[in-house]
Formats: structure tokens, sequence, C-alpha cells
């Protein structure tokens, strides 16, 4: 079998075996196959697509270019979920506890983020002492007992789409909804999980833009999960303007423990449940949604939910006096209200350009290398649909630094009013099974 074999095939449109998949991952790997070749087959890709059993293989071959996860000892249907990122998606820090509170096992790997804000374990260390540093052993053990827990990400998961990924982006071939689903679920199926939620967002602040792309790198995810024998589901959820208020690695804890409390942002806490339902319906506790999502409000209102948060976080050498005492997470020494410069509604907020002011002030990274200010970042007091009097405040800087004139003008030119009263966005616009 012949690399350049594999590449014509594909360029002149023809499906590749399972055989010929593996091969080419397997070389590509173990640094037999060159970059040169693995380029050219990934713009043949780009162009010529590639089909449903085509997908499975390839993702099926990233899976098991690295380790997998063995989860088996973890009693029960094992539950992960996946967001395609966005600003101010707060919404694992609050399904985890949340999903955890009505008994369905919550075997989290996460990653740090290279972005507006950092990773979910970014996030989760604004809480002093808690470290993902725990052994396979130990991570089973809380997952058994408290029903949830969060590990770092091993190093050697995936490492052919690691490689893969590196080609692409200096290849133009990234934006390939073959290449991108099977990216993503190479790395949600290695991590061992029985069945995966999947949240793809559209919209300004999302990587697709639009709503029929979003569909269509929803339903190959989906297909790849179903494909490989796991359970998966998906729903297509808004990202013309930031979930939720905070933006920012400590503010968006606090923001997940008002949610778990059933006080969080409209748009967060209905998401939270929408896909919190799916995830206790595919673990087998609830059969339909609407059983699922009682049993979850329910977990909000009898403090279930909160305490579920307080066990995790405290399991993990986390203060979790903190869910109690929000006022002992960083805390930025200035706090800069951003002024409306007219009157009417919030007809648009750029998302993007809110996360980039987050990143000004220290809340994200630019290289691995960056270090986070945990405390920085924006909480938005106003959002799409709302009325705001010139002079209002239009969104809350927390800084460690004085002048933030940069950062107000960002904030300013992400905000668009109207004199005309404006709808609230769609939030959920469908699901894809």
């Amino acid at each position: 079998m012949r690399m350049v074999d594999l590449i014509e095939k594909k360029r002149d449109g023809y499906e590749l075996t399972k055989e010929e998949i593996q091969f080419m991952i397997e070389g590509f790997t173990s640094g037999d196959i060159p970059d040169y070749q693995m380029s050219a087959f990934s713009m043949a890709v780009f162009f010529k697509g590639m089909t449903k059993e085509e997908r499975v293989h390839l993702t099926q071959a990233m899976v098991e270019s690295g380790d997998q996860i063995d989860l088996s000892g973890i009693e029960g249907i094992k539950v992960d979920k996946h967001s395609t990122g966005g600003v101010g998606d707060t919404t694992t820090l609050v399904l985890a506890p949340l999903v955890a509170s009505v008994g369905v096992p919550v075997a989290k790997m996460s990653g740090r983020g290279l972005g507006h804000t950092g990773g979910t374990i970014d996030k989760l260390e604004s809480v002093e002492g808690f470290h993902v540093e725990i052994t396979n052993d130990e991570f089973t053990h809380l997952v058994n007992t408290n029903k949830v827990a969060v590990i770092g990400q091993s190093a050697n998961l995936t490492p052919a789409d690691k490689k893969l990924y590196a080609l692409r982006d200096v290849t133009a071939t990234v934006d390939s909804i073959p290449l991108i689903a099977s990216s993503i679920m190479s790395k949600k199926i290695a991590a061992g999980a029985d069945t995966i939620v999947l949240d793809v967002k559209t919209g300004s602040g999302a990587f697709m833009k639009s709503l029929d792309d979003a569909k269509d790198l929803a339903q190959t995810m989906v297909d790849i999960g179903n494909g490989v024998g796991r359970k998966t589901k998906a729903i297509i959820s808004d990202m013309s303007q930031p979930l939720g208020f905070a933006v920012g690695n400590a503010l968006e804890v606090k923001e997940a423990i008002d949610t778990l409390k059933g006080e969080g942002p409209e748009d967060l806490h209905e998401l939270c449940l929408t896909l919190g339902s799916h995830m206790v319906v595919l673990s087998g506790k609830a059969e339909n949604d609407s059983q699922a999502r009682e049993m979850l409000e329910d977990s909000m209102k009898n403090g279930k939910a909160l305490e579920a948060f307080k066990t995790f976080l405290g399991a993990q050498g986390g203060d979790a006096s903190v869910v109690d005492e929000p006022a002992k997470l960083p805390t930025a020494s200035y706090q800069i209200s951003v002024p409306a410069k007219t009157s009417g509604f919030v007809a648009e907020i750029t998302a993007e350009e809110i996360g980039i002011a987050a990143m000004m002030l220290g809340a994200g990274r630019v290289t691995k290398d960056s270090v986070i200010d945990l405390a920085v970042g924006v909480v938005l007091n106003k959002k799409v649909g709302d009325k705001v009097q010139e002079g209002e405040a239009l969104a809350t800087i927390h800084s460690n630094q004085e002048n933030v004139d940069e950062v107000m003008e960002k904030i300013n030119a992400a905000y668009r009013l109207t004199g005309e009263k404006v709808d609230k966005p769609t939030l959920i616009y469908t699901e894809i099974h």
C-alpha cells in the first residue's frame, strides 16, 4: 500500500477502505508518512469530502493512535458533554455537578484553554487548592463515590489528531467538516464515556457562523459517535452574543454557583437544563426529557446540585467554602462601568469582541505559556433585547489595571443599539439525533 495511491484515490473522489485509512493514520503518527503527503490528503478531503463510513474509520484510527481512557471501573453509564466553544460558555461548571446530583456519573477529562478565557480546568483553579493532578485510580474512586470528578487531559490522547491539526492550521484545511468532526470526536471517544451530548454553537461568536454549517457539523459528529457505538445527541445553540453575563475565570465560577442555585442568567440556566436533560436520558436515569428536566430542577431547588459542587471541589483539594462565600474567589482591584453613549435597545453584541476585551485584561491565553489572571474579565449588564438609557452601564470591567480605555472602546464597539424594540435571540435552534 502506498500513500500516493491513497491521495490519488481521494483526489478523484473515491471512498477509502477502513484498512487504507488505518494504514495512513498509523504511518503518519509514526513518521513513516511525511507531512507533505498528509497535507495533500487533507486538501483532497477539503475538496472531495468523505463518506459517513470514511469519517467513522478516520475517527476510530485517530482514537487508536494513542491512549484510550478505561472507565470500566466506574459504575453506571458514563455521560460526557462537549461544546464547540464560545464566549462565556460556563456550561461544564454547572452541568458536571448538576447531572451528578441526580445520580449520573460524570467522569470529565478537560484541558486548559487557548482563547478568551481559560479552559474548564483554569476556571476551576480559581478555587484555591483545586487540582486535577490525580491518578486514574483516584479518579475512578471519586466518580464512584461522588458521581463527578475532573482529570487533566492525557498528553498522549489522539496524537494523530494533534499532528494533523498542526498541518491543517498551516495549509488552509481547517474548515473541513469531516476533519473538524473527526478531530473533536476522536478526543471525546478516547476519553471513554459511553454516551456523548454535543452543544454545537452558531452565530458571530462561534466557529460555525451559519446555522446550516452548524447543522452539518452536528449531524456529522452524531453519525460518528453512533457509528463507533457511543450513543450521541446534539443540539444547536446560539452564540450570536456571549452566553450568560460573565466572561472571565473566577467570574464564571461565581455565575455557575448562582446557576446551580437556580438564580443564574436566563440563557445559561435554560441551556444547562436542556443539555443536562439529554445527559440524564442517555444515562438511563429518566425515560424522557421532561422527566429528566424535572429531576434537575428539583435538584437546584432542594440544594442537592449546590451540595454536589461543594463535594466535588473539596474532593479535589479545593476550598469548598467559596460556594457559600463567593467573595473568597480571586477579585480584581477595579470594577469599572462602561456607560452607553446613547439610549435605545440592544440589537447586537459581537461575542468575539467581548472575548477579545476579556483577553486584553488578561483573562485568556495568547500562547500556551501565557499566565492567566483568574480575577479579571467582563460582566455584561445588558443583553440583546434589553432597553438602555444613555449613561447606563452596558457592562462592568473587572481589572487589575486602572487604565482600561482600550478595553472600554472594544466593549462599546461590540454593542449595537437601535431605536426600535428588539426580540431576544433564539437560544436553541434544533436537536440532532
